[in-house]
Protein backbone atom coordinates (compact mmCIF):
# COMPACT_ATOMS: atom_id res chain seq x y z
CA UNK A 1 0.00 0.00 0.00
CA UNK A 2 1.25 3.14 -0.89
CA UNK A 3 2.04 6.11 1.93
CA UNK A 4 -1.35 6.91 3.56
CA UNK A 5 -2.22 10.67 3.92
CA UNK A 6 -0.73 11.86 7.50
CA UNK A 7 -3.11 10.68 10.66
CA UNK A 8 -5.17 7.68 8.67
CA UNK A 9 -4.86 4.29 10.24
CA UNK A 10 -4.46 1.53 7.55
CA UNK A 11 -7.47 0.25 8.83
CA UNK A 12 -9.55 3.25 7.76
CA UNK A 13 -7.95 4.06 5.15
CA UNK A 14 -8.87 0.67 3.56
CA UNK A 15 -12.56 1.12 4.68
CA UNK A 16 -12.65 4.27 2.75
CA UNK A 17 -10.87 2.98 -0.65
CA UNK A 18 -13.39 -0.08 -0.18
CA UNK A 19 -16.74 2.84 -0.27
CA UNK A 20 -15.44 4.81 -2.97
CA UNK A 21 -15.11 1.58 -4.85
CA UNK A 22 -18.55 0.01 -3.64
CA UNK A 23 -20.05 4.02 -4.72
CA UNK A 24 -18.72 3.99 -8.49
CA UNK A 25 -21.70 3.26 -10.57
CA UNK A 26 -23.55 5.64 -8.37
CA UNK A 27 -20.95 8.17 -9.10
CA UNK A 28 -21.12 8.37 -12.32
CA UNK A 29 -24.69 8.15 -12.60
CA UNK A 30 -25.04 11.20 -10.85
CA UNK A 31 -22.81 12.63 -12.96
CA UNK A 32 -24.85 11.87 -15.98
CA UNK A 33 -28.10 13.40 -13.76
CA UNK A 34 -26.21 16.93 -13.25
CA UNK A 35 -25.28 17.03 -17.13
CA UNK A 36 -28.96 16.20 -18.30
CA UNK A 37 -29.69 19.79 -17.04
CA UNK A 38 -28.43 22.61 -19.55
CA UNK A 39 -27.64 24.90 -16.67
CA UNK A 40 -25.92 27.44 -18.94
CA UNK A 41 -26.01 31.09 -17.69
CA UNK A 42 -29.28 32.05 -16.75
CA UNK A 43 -30.84 28.22 -16.74
CA UNK A 44 -29.49 26.60 -13.85
CA UNK A 45 -32.51 26.66 -11.65
CA UNK A 46 -33.07 22.88 -12.68
CA UNK A 47 -29.77 21.62 -11.76
CA UNK A 48 -29.63 23.55 -8.80
CA UNK A 49 -32.71 21.43 -7.40
CA UNK A 50 -31.34 18.95 -8.44
CA UNK A 51 -28.14 19.67 -5.87
CA UNK A 52 -30.55 20.12 -3.28
CA UNK A 53 -32.11 16.92 -3.74
CA UNK A 54 -28.45 15.46 -3.82
CA UNK A 55 -27.27 17.11 -0.41
CA UNK A 56 -30.38 15.76 1.19
CA UNK A 57 -29.53 12.19 -0.27
CA UNK A 58 -26.42 12.41 1.87
CA UNK A 59 -27.97 13.55 4.74
CA UNK A 60 -27.74 17.52 4.62
CA UNK A 61 -29.95 20.10 4.64
CA UNK A 62 -29.97 22.29 2.13
CA UNK A 63 -30.24 26.25 2.09
CA UNK A 64 -30.28 29.09 -0.84
CA UNK A 65 -27.99 31.95 -0.15
CA UNK A 66 -28.96 34.98 -1.76
CA UNK A 67 -27.19 36.45 -4.72
CA UNK A 68 -27.55 40.36 -3.42
CA UNK A 69 -25.90 42.84 -6.01
CA UNK A 70 -26.87 45.86 -3.50
CA UNK A 71 -24.62 44.48 -0.88
CA UNK A 72 -21.62 42.96 -2.83
CA UNK A 73 -21.54 46.46 -5.41
CA UNK A 74 -18.55 47.29 -2.71
CA UNK A 75 -16.65 44.01 -2.60
CA UNK A 76 -13.63 44.34 -4.57
CA UNK A 77 -14.35 40.73 -5.76
CA UNK A 78 -17.28 41.67 -7.16
CA UNK A 79 -18.26 41.81 -11.18
CA UNK A 80 -20.87 43.52 -13.00
CA UNK A 81 -23.31 41.08 -13.88
CA UNK A 82 -24.37 39.96 -17.25
CA UNK A 83 -27.78 38.95 -16.12
CA UNK A 84 -30.01 39.65 -13.14
CA UNK A 85 -30.57 37.29 -9.51
CA UNK A 86 -33.56 36.12 -9.00
CA UNK A 87 -34.26 33.24 -6.25
CA UNK A 88 -34.43 30.27 -8.91
CA UNK A 89 -30.60 30.88 -9.49
CA UNK A 90 -29.79 31.07 -5.70
CA UNK A 91 -26.64 28.69 -4.85
CA UNK A 92 -27.07 26.04 -2.79
CA UNK A 93 -25.45 25.37 0.42
CA UNK A 94 -25.29 22.64 3.02
CA UNK A 95 -23.21 22.04 6.34
CA UNK A 96 -22.31 19.10 7.91
CA UNK A 97 -21.44 19.47 11.51
CA UNK A 98 -20.11 16.71 13.73
CA UNK A 99 -21.31 15.87 17.20
CA UNK A 100 -17.50 16.78 18.35
CA UNK A 101 -16.08 19.47 16.60
CA UNK A 102 -12.02 18.38 17.31
CA UNK A 103 -10.82 18.72 13.34
CA UNK A 104 -10.02 21.39 10.61
CA UNK A 105 -12.98 22.30 8.59
CA UNK A 106 -13.35 22.58 5.24
CA UNK A 107 -15.50 24.28 1.82
CA UNK A 108 -16.38 21.80 -0.82
CA UNK A 109 -17.40 23.91 -3.75
CA UNK A 110 -18.43 23.35 -7.26
CA UNK A 111 -19.76 25.71 -10.17
CA UNK A 112 -23.16 23.82 -11.82
CA UNK A 113 -22.97 26.60 -14.27
CA UNK A 114 -21.59 25.50 -17.89
CA UNK A 115 -20.76 27.21 -20.71
CA UNK A 116 -23.06 27.37 -23.77
CA UNK A 117 -22.41 24.19 -25.88
CA UNK A 118 -21.41 25.56 -29.58
CA UNK A 119 -22.58 23.73 -32.43
CA UNK A 120 -24.43 21.18 -31.40
CA UNK A 121 -24.14 18.96 -35.00
CA UNK A 122 -21.11 18.96 -34.44
CA UNK A 123 -20.81 16.95 -30.89
CA UNK A 124 -20.82 12.76 -31.29
CA UNK A 125 -23.73 12.71 -29.20
CA UNK A 126 -25.99 15.39 -28.16
CA UNK A 127 -23.88 17.85 -25.75
CA UNK A 128 -26.66 17.56 -22.79
CA UNK A 129 -27.31 13.68 -23.08
CA UNK A 130 -24.26 11.88 -21.12
CA UNK A 131 -22.46 9.41 -23.38
CA UNK A 132 -19.81 7.15 -22.17
CA UNK A 133 -17.27 6.04 -24.72
CA UNK A 134 -13.48 4.39 -23.96
CA UNK A 135 -13.73 4.94 -20.34
CA UNK A 136 -14.95 8.64 -20.98
CA UNK A 137 -18.06 10.33 -19.85
CA UNK A 138 -19.23 12.57 -22.78
CA UNK A 139 -21.22 15.88 -22.26
CA UNK A 140 -21.20 19.40 -21.78
CA UNK A 141 -20.03 20.61 -18.19
CA UNK A 142 -19.49 16.35 -17.42
CA UNK A 143 -15.68 17.68 -16.74
CA UNK A 144 -15.97 21.40 -16.02
CA UNK A 145 -16.95 20.42 -13.66
CA UNK A 146 -20.15 18.44 -12.66
CA UNK A 147 -17.79 15.58 -12.43
CA UNK A 148 -16.26 17.35 -9.88
CA UNK A 149 -19.60 18.05 -7.81
CA UNK A 150 -19.92 14.38 -8.20
CA UNK A 151 -16.62 13.70 -6.29
CA UNK A 152 -17.17 15.64 -3.62
CA UNK A 153 -20.86 14.25 -3.02
CA UNK A 154 -19.68 10.30 -3.45
CA UNK A 155 -16.30 10.86 -0.85
CA UNK A 156 -18.55 12.28 1.77
CA UNK A 157 -21.02 9.75 1.39
CA UNK A 158 -17.95 7.13 1.31
CA UNK A 159 -17.12 8.24 4.44
CA UNK A 160 -20.21 7.43 6.31
CA UNK A 161 -20.48 3.97 3.87
CA UNK A 162 -17.16 3.17 6.04
CA UNK A 163 -18.56 4.12 9.16
CA UNK A 164 -17.45 7.12 10.21
CA UNK A 165 -18.02 11.07 9.31
CA UNK A 166 -15.70 14.28 9.51
CA UNK A 167 -14.79 15.66 12.86
CA UNK A 168 -15.21 19.75 11.61
CA UNK A 169 -17.40 21.37 9.58
CA UNK A 170 -17.91 20.80 6.28
CA UNK A 171 -19.29 23.12 3.87
CA UNK A 172 -20.75 22.19 0.76
CA UNK A 173 -21.63 24.47 -2.36
CA UNK A 174 -22.89 24.34 -5.03
CA UNK A 175 -22.77 28.02 -7.15
CA UNK A 176 -23.57 29.53 -10.12
CA UNK A 177 -21.55 32.43 -12.84
CA UNK A 178 -17.92 30.61 -12.14
CA UNK A 179 -17.91 30.90 -15.89
CA UNK A 180 -19.08 34.93 -16.04
CA UNK A 181 -18.10 36.45 -12.32
CA UNK A 182 -17.87 34.27 -9.82
CA UNK A 183 -21.03 36.22 -8.25
CA UNK A 184 -21.97 33.19 -6.88
CA UNK A 185 -19.19 32.13 -4.89
CA UNK A 186 -18.54 35.64 -3.55
CA UNK A 187 -22.33 35.33 -1.97
CA UNK A 188 -21.57 32.17 -0.51
CA UNK A 189 -18.19 33.08 1.04
CA UNK A 190 -19.82 35.89 2.40
CA UNK A 191 -22.11 34.16 3.55
CA UNK A 192 -20.87 31.65 5.85
CA UNK A 193 -18.39 30.84 8.76
CA UNK A 194 -14.31 30.94 7.43
CA UNK A 195 -13.49 27.38 6.65
CA UNK A 196 -9.91 26.52 7.29
CA UNK A 197 -9.55 25.27 3.75
CA UNK A 198 -11.56 25.68 0.67
CA UNK A 199 -10.81 22.87 -2.02
CA UNK A 200 -12.42 23.02 -5.46
CA UNK A 201 -12.33 19.72 -7.75
CA UNK A 202 -12.18 21.44 -11.17
CA UNK A 203 -10.60 19.40 -13.63
CA UNK A 204 -6.74 19.22 -14.29
CA UNK A 205 -5.65 19.85 -18.23
CA UNK A 206 -5.43 16.23 -19.86
CA UNK A 207 -4.89 15.13 -16.34
CA UNK A 208 -5.39 15.12 -12.60
CA UNK A 209 -3.43 18.12 -11.54
CA UNK A 210 -3.11 20.46 -8.57
CA UNK A 211 -3.39 24.09 -9.13
CA UNK A 212 -0.68 26.07 -7.76
CA UNK A 213 -1.66 29.66 -9.65
CA UNK A 214 -4.32 31.13 -11.43
CA UNK A 215 -4.29 34.32 -13.79
CA UNK A 216 -7.27 37.21 -13.62
CA UNK A 217 -10.15 37.69 -16.25
CA UNK A 218 -11.70 41.47 -17.67
CA UNK A 219 -14.27 41.18 -19.64
CA UNK A 220 -14.70 44.02 -21.94
CA UNK A 221 -17.14 44.88 -24.69
CA UNK A 222 -16.33 47.59 -27.08
CA UNK A 223 -19.35 48.84 -29.43
CA UNK A 224 -18.78 50.75 -32.57
CA UNK A 225 -20.94 53.33 -34.00
CA UNK A 226 -20.58 53.91 -37.69
CA UNK A 227 -22.47 55.64 -40.61
CA UNK A 228 -24.94 53.85 -42.43
CA UNK A 229 -25.06 54.44 -46.45
CA UNK A 230 -25.90 52.12 -49.38
CA UNK A 231 -23.40 49.67 -50.19
CA UNK A 232 -23.39 51.68 -53.81
CA UNK A 233 -21.67 55.09 -52.20
CA UNK A 234 -20.02 52.49 -49.09
CA UNK A 235 -16.53 55.07 -49.39
CA UNK A 236 -19.01 57.78 -48.08
CA UNK A 237 -19.66 55.67 -44.68
CA UNK A 238 -18.11 53.61 -42.12
CA UNK A 239 -18.45 49.98 -41.79
CA UNK A 240 -19.11 49.73 -38.29
CA UNK A 241 -17.99 45.59 -38.50
CA UNK A 242 -14.66 46.43 -39.94
CA UNK A 243 -14.02 49.01 -37.31
CA UNK A 244 -14.46 46.87 -34.48
CA UNK A 245 -11.97 44.48 -36.78
CA UNK A 246 -9.88 46.94 -36.38
CA UNK A 247 -9.72 47.28 -32.81
CA UNK A 248 -9.96 43.66 -31.96
CA UNK A 249 -6.36 43.81 -33.61
CA UNK A 250 -4.92 46.27 -31.57
CA UNK A 251 -5.12 43.64 -28.53
CA UNK A 252 -2.54 41.17 -30.41
CA UNK A 253 0.42 43.69 -29.67
CA UNK A 254 -1.29 44.65 -26.03
CA UNK A 255 -1.28 40.75 -25.39
CA UNK A 256 2.11 40.31 -26.52
CA UNK A 257 3.23 42.64 -24.21
CA UNK A 258 1.55 41.29 -21.21
CA UNK A 259 3.45 37.94 -21.52
CA UNK A 260 6.82 39.81 -21.75
CA UNK A 261 9.26 38.04 -19.51
CA UNK A 262 9.44 41.31 -17.23
CA UNK A 263 5.83 41.20 -16.54
CA UNK A 264 5.39 37.29 -15.76
CA UNK A 265 4.84 36.25 -12.76
CA UNK A 266 7.50 33.83 -11.21
CA UNK A 267 4.68 31.00 -10.73
CA UNK A 268 4.38 31.00 -14.40
CA UNK A 269 7.88 31.12 -15.57
CA UNK A 270 7.40 27.75 -17.77
CA UNK A 271 4.55 28.77 -19.70
CA UNK A 272 6.06 31.82 -22.26
CA UNK A 273 2.11 32.85 -23.32
CA UNK A 274 -0.11 33.14 -19.80
CA UNK A 275 -2.28 35.94 -20.67
CA UNK A 276 -5.02 35.50 -23.81
CA UNK A 277 -6.69 38.16 -24.93
CA UNK A 278 -9.98 35.97 -26.74
CA UNK A 279 -12.63 37.78 -28.91
CA UNK A 280 -15.14 35.72 -27.90
CA UNK A 281 -18.23 37.43 -29.61
CA UNK A 282 -19.08 39.54 -32.12
CA UNK A 283 -22.80 41.33 -33.03
CA UNK A 284 -23.87 43.93 -35.58
CA UNK A 285 -25.19 44.93 -39.51
CA UNK A 286 -28.56 45.17 -40.26
CA UNK A 287 -28.47 43.95 -43.96
CA UNK A 288 -26.46 42.97 -46.57
CA UNK A 289 -26.71 45.88 -48.58
CA UNK A 290 -26.18 48.22 -46.29
CA UNK A 291 -23.15 49.63 -44.64
CA UNK A 292 -23.65 48.35 -40.99
CA UNK A 293 -24.27 51.23 -38.72
CA UNK A 294 -22.85 49.00 -35.37
CA UNK A 295 -20.91 46.40 -34.23
CA UNK A 296 -20.27 45.18 -30.53
CA UNK A 297 -17.23 43.13 -29.62
CA UNK A 298 -16.55 40.84 -26.64
CA UNK A 299 -13.30 40.50 -25.45
CA UNK A 300 -11.90 38.19 -22.37
CA UNK A 301 -8.43 39.48 -21.36
CA UNK A 302 -6.19 38.10 -18.82
CA UNK A 303 -4.55 39.51 -16.01
CA UNK A 304 -1.60 38.63 -14.38
CA UNK A 305 -1.53 37.93 -10.74
CA UNK A 306 0.44 40.85 -8.97
CA UNK A 307 -1.41 43.43 -11.46
CA UNK A 308 -5.09 44.51 -10.72
CA UNK A 309 -7.35 43.64 -12.70
CA UNK A 310 -9.16 47.41 -12.29
CA UNK A 311 -4.82 48.31 -13.50
CA UNK A 312 -5.52 45.76 -16.92
CA UNK A 313 -9.51 47.83 -17.23
CA UNK A 314 -8.06 51.28 -18.01
CA UNK A 315 -5.49 49.45 -20.37
CA UNK A 316 -7.91 47.84 -22.19
CA UNK A 317 -9.69 51.48 -22.15
CA UNK A 318 -6.02 52.81 -23.49
CA UNK A 319 -6.07 50.11 -26.64
CA UNK A 320 -9.34 50.99 -27.54
CA UNK A 321 -8.92 54.37 -27.50
CA UNK A 322 -5.80 54.63 -29.43
CA UNK A 323 -7.40 52.31 -32.09
CA UNK A 324 -10.69 54.87 -32.52
CA UNK A 325 -7.79 57.50 -33.05
CA UNK A 326 -6.86 55.53 -36.27
CA UNK A 327 -7.89 57.54 -39.83
CA UNK A 328 -10.09 54.88 -40.95
CA UNK A 329 -12.43 55.26 -37.86
CA UNK A 330 -12.84 58.88 -38.57
CA UNK A 331 -16.11 59.39 -37.89
CA UNK A 332 -17.14 56.35 -35.95
CA UNK A 333 -18.55 56.67 -32.14
CA UNK A 334 -16.53 53.92 -29.78
CA UNK A 335 -17.71 53.14 -26.04
CA UNK A 336 -16.15 50.29 -23.91
CA UNK A 337 -17.86 48.84 -20.95
CA UNK A 338 -17.09 46.37 -18.07
CA UNK A 339 -19.87 43.69 -17.36
CA UNK A 340 -18.66 39.76 -16.56
CA UNK A 341 -15.52 39.39 -14.98
CA UNK A 342 -13.41 41.70 -13.23
CA UNK A 343 -11.31 39.34 -11.25
CA UNK A 344 -7.89 39.21 -9.76
CA UNK A 345 -5.15 36.04 -10.19
CA UNK A 346 -3.83 34.79 -7.34
CA UNK A 347 -1.52 31.89 -5.94
CA UNK A 348 -2.18 28.55 -4.28
CA UNK A 349 1.30 27.85 -2.98
CA UNK A 350 1.93 23.89 -3.45
CA UNK A 351 3.79 24.31 -0.22
CA UNK A 352 0.19 24.55 1.74
CA UNK A 353 -0.96 22.52 4.65
CA UNK A 354 -4.37 21.70 1.92
CA UNK A 355 -2.43 21.24 -1.19
CA UNK A 356 -0.24 19.04 0.52
CA UNK A 357 -2.36 16.76 1.97
CA UNK A 358 -4.17 16.51 -1.47
CA UNK A 359 -1.09 15.14 -2.90
CA UNK A 360 -0.44 12.57 -0.23
CA UNK A 361 -3.83 11.24 -0.81
CA UNK A 362 -3.43 11.81 -4.85
CA UNK A 363 -0.24 9.75 -4.41
CA UNK A 364 -1.90 7.12 -1.69
CA UNK A 365 -4.31 6.56 -4.48
CA UNK A 366 -2.54 6.22 -7.83
CA UNK A 367 1.11 5.99 -6.53
CA UNK A 368 2.35 8.39 -8.54
CA UNK A 369 3.00 12.23 -7.85
CA UNK A 370 0.37 14.93 -8.45
CA UNK A 371 1.28 17.43 -11.30
CA UNK A 372 1.21 21.13 -10.63
CA UNK A 373 -1.06 23.02 -12.82
CA UNK A 374 -0.42 27.02 -13.58
CA UNK A 375 -3.69 27.84 -15.21
CA UNK A 376 -4.13 30.62 -17.89
CA UNK A 377 -7.67 30.51 -16.76
CA UNK A 378 -9.15 31.18 -13.19
CA UNK A 379 -11.27 29.63 -10.35
CA UNK A 380 -13.80 30.47 -7.59
CA UNK A 381 -10.36 29.71 -5.74
CA UNK A 382 -9.10 33.53 -5.98
CA UNK A 383 -12.07 34.57 -3.40
CA UNK A 384 -10.96 32.49 -0.40
CA UNK A 385 -7.19 33.46 -1.21
CA UNK A 386 -7.67 37.06 -1.74
CA UNK A 387 -10.56 38.26 0.20
CA UNK A 388 -10.52 35.84 3.26
CA UNK A 389 -7.23 34.60 3.79
CA UNK A 390 -7.94 31.00 3.33
CA UNK A 391 -6.17 28.28 2.08
CA UNK A 392 -7.40 27.29 -0.87
CA UNK A 393 -6.85 24.84 -3.91
CA UNK A 394 -8.63 23.03 -6.95
CA UNK A 395 -7.48 19.05 -7.59
CA UNK A 396 -9.78 17.20 -10.10
CA UNK A 397 -10.04 14.83 -12.46
CA UNK A 398 -8.46 14.81 -16.01
CA UNK A 399 -10.72 16.35 -18.51
CA UNK A 400 -10.72 16.93 -22.32
CA UNK A 401 -12.06 19.94 -24.89
CA UNK A 402 -13.77 21.59 -21.82
CA UNK A 403 -15.64 24.71 -23.15
CA UNK A 404 -15.16 23.22 -26.99
CA UNK A 405 -16.38 20.18 -28.95
CA UNK A 406 -17.28 16.48 -27.35
CA UNK A 407 -15.94 17.67 -23.93
CA UNK A 408 -15.57 14.33 -21.71
CA UNK A 409 -13.96 12.81 -18.05
CA UNK A 410 -12.15 10.28 -17.56
CA UNK A 411 -13.88 7.61 -15.53
CA UNK A 412 -11.10 6.29 -13.93
CA UNK A 413 -9.75 9.86 -13.25
CA UNK A 414 -13.13 10.66 -11.49
CA UNK A 415 -12.61 7.26 -9.18
CA UNK A 416 -9.24 7.90 -8.18
CA UNK A 417 -9.95 11.74 -7.38
CA UNK A 418 -12.94 10.79 -5.63
CA UNK A 419 -10.81 8.57 -3.62
CA UNK A 420 -8.36 11.12 -2.75
CA UNK A 421 -10.82 13.36 -2.19
CA UNK A 422 -12.40 11.07 0.48
CA UNK A 423 -8.76 10.53 2.15
CA UNK A 424 -8.29 14.19 2.13
CA UNK A 425 -11.27 14.96 4.05
CA UNK A 426 -10.89 12.10 6.95
CA UNK A 427 -7.09 13.61 7.02
CA UNK A 428 -7.73 17.03 7.28
CA UNK A 429 -11.00 17.13 9.16
CA UNK A 430 -10.32 14.22 11.78
CA UNK A 431 -13.30 11.31 11.68
CA UNK A 432 -15.60 10.10 14.63
CA UNK A 433 -17.75 7.26 14.40
CA UNK A 434 -21.46 7.31 12.89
Amino acid sequence: MTDLPATLDPGLDRAIRDACAALRADNEALIARLVRHPSTLGNEASCLTEMEAVYREIGLEPRRVPVDVAALHDHPGFSPPLIGYPAARFPVVAQHRPRDAAGRSLMLQGHVDVVPEGAADLWATPPFEPSIRNGRMYGRGAADMKAGIACTVTAFRALRLAGVQPAAEVQMAAVIEEECTGNGALAVMQALGKPDACLIPEPGPGYPALYTAEVGVVWAWVTVTGRPVHVREMHTGVNAIEAAGLIAAAFKPYEERMNAGERRHPAFRADNHPINVNLGTIEGGEWNSSVPTRARIGLRVGVMPGHSCREVAREIEAVVAQAAADPRLKGTTVTTEFKGFMADGCVFPPTQAISRMVSDAHRAVTGEDLRHYAAPGLTDGRFYVLYQGTEATCYGPDSDSIHGIDESVGLDSVADVTAALALTIAAWCGVERT
